[in-house]
């Protein structure tokens, strides 16, 4: 046995005891020592978020202050600050004017108009506008602008009084009021407007502030109402029942309190579009709404501005007998 071994030295050959293992743990080992030779990767920054604005307060003093340099337009900044640059020219349009001076404010007037105008086109330029982080500033912006005390009505001759032959006053603001009626109308008909989000914003409050308007002389205000109003009736399903009592709230003060508002035809027309949307066979609650439409009606043809809704309670009446056939 001594002499083979002894053999197979000379001869260059291996035992079979395993000398490999050394030789893998080397190998091992010096992989090891790559890869802890290797640079350390560098970890990238999350860029910081700018942060949405608070709501600005409305004083002489912010005035001036959002007024004082122009915002870039909506084109010449990149898609990740649109919507942030969007929020600010809201904020920037919540500010009102008195149109009563045309010497005051002349250039803010102007500012505000040309934004407004980008608003409306920025909305009509695609989808994810109207997401929830912006309803806030939205609606704040529409209440500032829209929601406000109406001038006193002008004192009538009761005989000789015909509202269709009367000039009406026109809102000196409607420069502005007709683009902020245009954006709540595209905000209220988008795709991205959510009912079930938006609900917390177009609420029952905002519903009564949008009636209280119906009121004004201008008859190019009352024709956006009506449209506007009839759109947020069909979209958000649980204001209807609200809606329709809020409007016969209106007829009932007009019959026994005020004898006077200038946007009864106005709701007149929206309640017959309503009542003719009522799928048959009706249901109770729709048969008592009819019902008290058919009685307001009556009752206001017996009033002296009973002529000029004529047309429109004809309109409510003809829905409603066709809903009962």
């Amino acid at each position: 046995m001594l002499r083979s071994l002894k053999a197979s030295l000379k001869s260059g050959k291996k035992t079979s005891s395993s000398p490999k293992e050394p030789e893998q743990e080397q190998i091992k080992f010096k992989n090891n020592s790559a890869q802890q030779s290797k640079p350390p990767q560098v970890v990238k920054q999350p860029q910081p978020v700018k942060e949405k604005p608070s709501l600005p307060v409305l004083n002489e003093q912010n005035l001036q202050h959002y007024y004082s340099e122009s915002l870039p337009s909506f084109r010449d900044v990149p898609p990740s600050e649109k919507q942030l640059l969007f929020v600010q020219k809201l904020h920037l349009c919540s500010f009102t004017f008195d149109f009563t001076d045309p010497t005051k404010h002349i250039r803010e007037k102007e500012i505000k108009r040309q934004t407004l105008l980008e608003l409306v086109e920025y909305a009509n330029s695609g989808q994810g506008k109207f997401t929830e982080a912006v309803s806030e500033d939205i609606i704040f912006m529409l209440s500032q602008n829209l929601f406000r005390t109406l001038p006193p009505t002008r004192s009538h001759d009761v005989d000789n009084f015909d509202p269709e032959e009367e000039e009406p006053t026109l809102e000196p603001a409607w420069p502005h009021l007709q683009i902020v009626y245009e954006f709540l109308l595209r905000y209220v008909v988008s795709n991205d407007t959510d009912a079930k989000v938006a609900k917390k914003y177009i609420d029952q409050h905002f519903v009564l502030k949008l009636l209280e308007l119906f009121d004004s002389e201008d008859p190019r205000e009352r024709d956006y109402l009506k449209t506007i109003l009839h759109r947020v009736y069909g979209k958000f399903m649980v204001h209807r029942p609200f809606v329709r009592k809020a409007i016969n709230n209106v007829f009932y003060r007009f019959i026994f309190e005020t004898e006077h508002h200038n946007g009864i035809a106005e709701l007149l027309e929206i309640l017959g579009s309503i009542i003719n949307g009522f799928a048959l066979p009706l249901k109770e609650e729709h048969k008592v709404r009819s019902g008290c439409s058919n009685r307001i009606g009556g009752s206001l043809h017996c009033c002296r501005y009973g002529l000029t809704a004529a047309a429109a309670i004809a309109t409510a009446g003809s829905a409603e007998l066709s809903g009962k056939q």
